[in-house]
């Protein structure tokens, strides 16, 4: 089966939270993968999508290291909608 990953960037102005994750997370930019799958069998190309993953800098580490967490992508979409809806 062939798979891809999207990447993005999640920005945060407000402090957050999401089911998975150790506490509340600073505001800031965050790294997102999303990974994809090809739907089989049809006549056009569509992907789904199978896992979605979050990069949070790892604890208690001197050196640039990131942890990646899997999440849920509607309740990230929530998180980030809440966030813009608090910034108006």
């Amino acid at each position: 089966m062939t798979t891809r990953t999207k990447r993005s960037i999640a920005h945060f102005a407000a402090p957050f939270t999401l089911r998975g994750l150790d506490g509340v997370q600073p505001a800031g930019d965050y790294d997102i993968d999303e990974d994809e799958e090809m739907i089989e069998g049809l006549s056009w190309l569509a992907y789904q999508r199978v896992a979605t993953f979050i990069h949070i800098p790892a604890r208690n580490s001197d050196q640039r290291r990131v942890q990646l967490v899997a999440i849920d992508y509607p309740e990230l979409e929530t998180a980030l909608q809440k966030d813009q809806e608090t910034m108006k």
